[in-house]
């Protein structure tokens, strides 16, 4: 009889929600305003409540209550790309292109057409890349602070693909990973698929909470510890170097991997030397051209401590055999003659220049972020439902994440992050005036 009356509140409260007769933001009773209202135990109104949530239909927040998705905006918000319609703005998803970059790519095929290796182009290649685009890549990276063998250089297929084979090759399942309480969702999503054991750490304004992450290791058995430590994705911070020499220390004393996730890392000007220079023998640093060049050129590189190279290249055979040979010899072309250099430069330009528009259209919000960043975080009152928000911006053709991928704690804070290089400047100018006008009108009325 438990069962079934189970499965019958359960089936209630869904059809209540998918038919509209409980709102979108609704705070549901409190567990044992339920189980007394429906003659039930409490554990049994917890099962209830567990299982709405676990089909989307409702959020649970720790000291607030249970509340009602809105359905018209998916659960997840931006773990997995949704199809964006050509009249909506997004703020979701961050592909910032500058102008001539198409004719960049033209004059490279064209040069590839013509340089006598496109046969070998059409081939199989080493599976951790040729010693000519791994020379190339280290000869980018030494610009960047790490002086890397290219012995210890990896050629992946983007950054998200160095992130998956570092897991593949230097953990198993059930592992125990640190990892900033709001993260990069692909992270989340390679923990997911790898069966790896998330441990959130707080943050500071200026990172991660390094005594909490001392107490974490102290208790935990801590295999790795996955960072952003120049220009965190969402919140834009750049680690001070004496917190990025604590940081080594703690690892080190715990036997712990440091992976340096470094895909936004071109945008900070003169950032402290990476981990990967600082204690290479115990990082593995991951960065690729997604962000820095365009999205569609999945050419990412991992360095990693010599122990480590064998079972990454068994890694990269495992999932793609190779990086594209076409993909890799244009990106390997454009960081030996200066072209990447001259893209970032301007990117970091054109980010500030974003950042100037949303600081003047956003102005009297809490905003968080780095100033020369394609992304920035927007903290909401306390009583502010972020579903809600997402919901009206999108009836407005805006899409927008909320905190929820970003969370790797079982309440993700009532946020908003915005990113800003997916669309002109002047439309990012009045798409910002409209999401100024519906959060002061949802979130502070």
């Amino acid at each position: 009889m438990a069962a079934s009356r189970y499965k019958t509140l359960v089936d209630a409260f869904a059809s209540g929600i998918r038919a509209g007769r409980l709102a979108p933001g609704e705070r549901l009773p409190t567990h044992r305003a339920l189980a007394a209202r429906e003659g039930i135990a409490v554990v049994t109104a917890t099962r209830v409540y567990a299982e709405l949530a676990a089909m989307g239909l409702v959020s649970r927040e720790q000291g607030r209550g249970t509340f009602v998705r809105d359905l018209a905006v998916p659960a997840g918000h931006g773990i997995d790309q949704q199809a964006v319609a050509s009249d909506t703005v997004d703020l979701n998803f961050n592909y910032p292109l500058l102008p001539d970059q198409s004719d960049l790519l033209r004059r490279a095929l064209r040069e590839v057409a013509t340089s006598g290796e496109l046969d070998s182009l059409l081939r199989y290649q080493p599976h951790r890349g040729r010693p000519q685009d791994r020379a190339s890549i280290a000869r980018h990276l030494w610009r960047r602070g790490i002086p890397a063998d290219p012995d210890r250089i990896l050629v992946v297929s983007g950054a998200q693909h160095g992130l998956a084979v570092t897991a593949m090759a230097a953990l198993t399942a059930g592992d125990v990973v640190a990892v900033d309480a709001l993260t990069y969702p692909g992270f989340k999503v390679v923990a997911h698929a790898f069966h790896l054991d998330l441990e959130p750490v707080p943050a500071t304004a200026a990172g991660p909470d390094l005594d909490a992450l001392e107490r974490l290791c102290a208790t935990r058995p801590v295999r790795a510890i996955h960072t952003m430590p120049t220009l965190h994705n969402p919140l834009g911070w750049v680690m001070p170097a004496s917190d990025r020499t604590r940081l080594a220390a703690i690892a080190r004393r715990h036997g712990a991997l440091l992976v340096e996730d470094a895909s936004y890392a071109y945008l900070a000007e003169d950032p402290p030397p990476p981990l990967a220079a600082t204690a290479p023998d115990i990082t593995v640093h991951v960065s690729g051209l997604s962000k820095s060049v365009a999205t569609g050129l999945r050419v990412g590189f991992v360095v990693a401590p010599p122990s480590l190279v064998p079972p990454l290249e068994r890694a990269i055979r495992a999932t793609v055999w190779n990086t594209p040979a076409l993909s890799t010899a244009i990106a390997c072309r454009w960081l030996d003659d200066g072209t990447v250099d001259r893209l970032e430069a301007r990117k970091r330009d054109d980010a500030r220049a974003r950042q100037a528009i949303a600081a003047e259209e956003l102005a009297g919000l809490p905003l968080v972020g780095h100033p020369a960043s394609y992304f920035t975080w927007l903290p909401l009152p306390d009583d502010a439902r972020a579903d809600r928000l997402t919901a009206a911006l999108a009836r407005r053709n805006i899409s927008v994440a909320t905190a929820e991928p970003f969370a790797t704690s079982p309440h993700p804070p009532q946020a908003l992050r915005l990113a800003l290089g997916s669309t002109d400047p002047d439309r990012l100018r009045s798409t910002l005036r409209t999401v100024r006008q519906v959060v002061l009108e949802d979130a502070y009325t």
